[in-house]
């Protein structure tokens, strides 16, 4: 029986990997198709910091992993140039801390931002809406030629809207922040947007 467990986490683990990969191809597709029509899509992280993100993330994800299967599926990541910002639903407290202790321990994290709630996420018919808008918000900026879309990172959970990124003046990240609040079903917009002359990233 041990053993039937372990395969089954085995199989979710590497099916995550799976459609993390397939995900990252869709994302390509769909800016390299937004580029053709006019898209502003330059990317102010370096290749090295898209790479040590990407460690990070999947550093990150891999412990989550060990600690358990459930939380491993429920939290989200993202991560920008080592600013670490954890989403997502959790069943207890203890989980909610551990993973925040999780992604202070990896290395090249610099930031821990940990917006994870403690209830349980059970309703299917929520959890597909906070897909819808964050689709939809990240449909918006690959359409607003004043917006580099690449730039930011959309996590939406429980109708909170949670942005990460590096925004080139305020203008543009007040202009991201506007098109969130302006979908239907937001509730609250999180903003963890730097600036791209920020000291942070020195």
């Amino acid at each position: 029986m041990k053993n039937f467990f372990s395969i089954h986490r085995l199989i979710k683990y590497f099916l995550f990997l799976y459609l993390g990969m397939i995900c990252c191809g869709c994302t390509q597709a769909i800016l390299t198709a937004g580029a053709t029509t006019g898209v502003a899509i330059s990317q102010e992280r370096t290749l090295g910091d898209v790479i040590d993100d990407t460690a990070i993330v999947v550093s990150i994800k891999d412990k989550l992993f060990s600690l358990s299967d459930d939380v491993f599926l429920r939290v989200s990541i993202k991560s920008s140039e080592g600013r670490v910002l954890l989403t997502g639903n959790v069943a207890i407290s203890e989980h909610r801390i551990e993973a925040s202790k999780i992604a202070w321990n990896t290395k090249g994290v610099k930031e821990v931002y940990n917006e994870i709630n403690v209830r349980d996420r059970s309703n299917v018919k929520n959890y597909f809406k906070d897909i819808l808008i964050s689709n939809e918000l990240r449909l918006r900026l690959l359409r607003e030629k004043n917006i580099s879309a690449l730039n930011f990172s959309i996590e939406t959970v429980n109708k909170v809207v949670y942005i990460m990124g590096i925004a080139s003046t305020n203008d543009e990240l007040s202009l991201v922040i506007d098109q969130a609040r302006n979908i239907r079903g937001v509730e609250k917009v999180l903003s963890y947007v730097i600036l791209k002359n920020d000291k942070r990233r020195e």
